[in-house]
């Protein structure tokens, strides 16, 4: 989840700036790290060990791009791939700025979609953050307990009280589940799932 507050301190979005800047500097090495790591997590997920290499680094280009394109848009735009289906969420204040994302993302090899739900609004301060990131924890929280949902497969994030769910699903009822413990949290104003179901 990236840190989507506008309001925050010069030094703040600069220390992230850095540290983006020095994770992309590396970003050959980091891929290869990236890499080894996401294709031990894929043995327990639906995609295969390709497919989760394949979109870890699609989602490492995506941000680096998106890095050079302008430091602000990447502090403020969250990226998730699947299967080579890019999500884009978080919030900026110009509707142009929405649009650049979209066009970055589709520069990169590999995309074959890009689910644009980036939020064109002023909110997204410090306090909206917290009460994103508390949504999206006991999301987290509540899919871990849930025996007949399998979380590896799945990613959330929230964006002003919007829960976008993303991955792959076994069954129809496990989408259903996963939507519904979503739609029950405190907060939450809509969710919007773009979960598919295995084709195995």
């Amino acid at each position: 989840m990236h840190l989507r507050d506008t309001h925050f301190s010069s030094f703040g979005r600069g220390a992230i700036c850095l540290a983006a800047a020095l994770l992309l500097s590396g970003c050959a090495g980091g891929m290869i790290v990236g890499a080894g790591a996401t294709a031990g997590v894929a043995l327990a997920q639906e995609r295969s060990v390709g497919e989760a290499v394949d979109d870890k680094t699609i989602q490492i280009r995506i941000n680096e791009g998106m890095f050079q394109l302008d430091a602000n848009l990447f502090g403020n735009v969250d990226v998730e791939v699947v299967q080579g289906r890019v999500l884009l969420t978080g919030s900026v204040k110009l509707a142009n700025d929405r649009v650049r994302a979209a066009q970055k993302t589709w520069q990169v090899s590999g995309v074959k979609e890009v689910l644009n739900e980036i939020q064109v609004t002023d909110r997204g301060g410090l306090i909206d953050y917290i009460k994103d990131a508390k949504i999206t924890t006991q999301l987290r929280y509540l899919m871990l307990r849930d025996k007949e949902i399998n979380d590896i497969n799945f990613t959330a994030e929230t964006v002003n009280g919007v829960v976008y769910l993303m991955g792959i699903a076994v069954k129809q009822e496990e989408v259903d589940k996963l939507t519904n413990h979503a739609r029950n949290i405190a907060g939450v104003v809509k969710v919007i799932s773009h979960v598919r179901l295995t084709t195995n």
